[in-house]
């Protein structure tokens, strides 16, 4: 069982989003995403997981961790919902993590059987959208704590001012197939 987190954060700012929008279009990041949860269990917090489109989770088995537990997914039959972060410290599989900013500092700074493994870590230097409006969603503590718990294993891959790297936890044996699958995926993104 390997717990992989994946985000896209602003260079200056650790920038996640604003509002309910990620306040940059790079459709490389985006497809990046997309290929890293493909075929994964992957979960979400309830705003991330309605921001996602549908076609982006067909193959992926969709975890909606969430306070509500009266909420209804996109898609009951397939995917499900979680009202308490506990239930993943035994998580059978892999999984992946996508967000939101609770959802990554609930799994950063949780117990040792939540941490994430490995963090896939993507910086965009460019502008933001100032035109959007909303609340302005950073994750500075997860990268504080990436930063000290985690050492980084990659060199950057750059493409279209997206810098993207591994990183991975310090003291911990990490599932190499998962690795590679990362590793080949920054190298042809």
């Amino acid at each position: 069982m390997t717990k992989v987190a994946i985000w896209c954060r602003h260079e200056t700012d650790n920038l996640i989003g604003i509002g309910t929008d990620i306040p940059w279009h790079i459709p490389s990041d985006s497809k990046f995403f997309a290929d890293v949860i493909n075929g994964q269990d992957v979960v979400f917090g309830r705003k991330t997981y309605e921001s996602v489109s549908p076609k982006v989770l067909e193959n992926c088995a969709v975890w909606v961790l969430t306070g509500d537990k009266d909420y209804e997914t996109r898609c009951p039959k397939a995917d499900k919902v979680v009202t308490d972060i506990r239930a993943f410290k035994e998580f059978e599989g892999d999984l992946y993590i996508g967000g939101g900013a609770q959802v990554y500092q609930a799994f950063m700074d949780g117990a040792p059987k939540l941490m994430p493994d490995i963090v896939v870590d993507c910086v965009y230097g460019g502008a933001v959208n100032a035109a959007l409006s909303g609340e302005r969603i950073d994750i500075t503590p997860c990268v504080d704590i990436m930063k000290k718990k985690y050492f980084k294993l990659t060199d950057d891959f750059d493409r279209d001012g997206v810098k993207a790297a591994l990183w991975v936890k310090k003291g911990d044996f990490v599932e190499q197939s998962v690795l590679k699958r990362l590793r080949l995926l920054l190298e042809s993104r």
